[in-house]
């Protein structure tokens, strides 16, 4: 049984849930956003497996999932790179966002979304069970197509998009991806 942190609109932890339950309550809990770039400044791009329990077949960043209680937000990214992509890199912290998102099935995310980021183009080892594949893509291509298909792209990503676009701009200097 997996749990997430539940917190406050500060990302202060005020108790744990099962995963499940805390996606039917709606309630706000911690998670992670892990964006890469190659060294020509593509992302990084996962197609979710057909078998997850939301947002299954779309297409999202790398990497994204909740800590494990007492779990620091950076090592659980890491951790789920390995698990679902078979590597680990480098990463860094570079901004967050609340957002909720309420799916089909009646399960709701509503998140304290921790953003990291950071470069790989090395091999993978994709677990089929959460990634059923990867490529890299211009940020303009990303962009056009969340324009023109945004239903292929998870609700998390599309609102992280922008928000990614702004914080690269700012930090072109001090980015090693820009």
């Amino acid at each position: 049984m997996q749990e997430v942190i539940l917190v406050n609109e500060l990302d202060e932890a005020i108790g744990s849930m099962e995963k499940m339950e805390a996606h039917e309550k709606a309630l706000l809990h911690r998670a992670f956003s892990v964006f890469l770039f190659n060294k020509k400044g593509e992302m990084l791009l996962q197609k979710r497996a057909a078998s997850k329990y939301h947002s299954p077949s779309l297409w999202t960043n790398a990497c994204c999932s909740h800590p494990m209680p007492e779990e620091e937000t950076k090592k659980a990214a890491l951790r789920r790179l390995e698990e679902e992509l078979g590597f680990t890199t480098s990463i860094n912290k570079a901004f967050h966002f609340t957002y909720k998102a309420v799916f089909d099935n009646g399960l709701t995310e509503h998140e304290f979304d921790h953003v990291f980021v950071g470069e790989y183009e090395g091999e993978m080892q994709l677990n089929n069970e959460e990634v059923s594949e990867v490529c890299y893509k211009q940020m303009a291509d990303i962009k056009a197509e969340i324009e023109h298909s945004a239903g292929d792209y998870t609700e998390w990503f599309k609102i992280a998009f922008p928000l990614l676009e702004e914080w690269l701009q700012q930090n072109k200097s001090t980015h090693a991806t820009a």
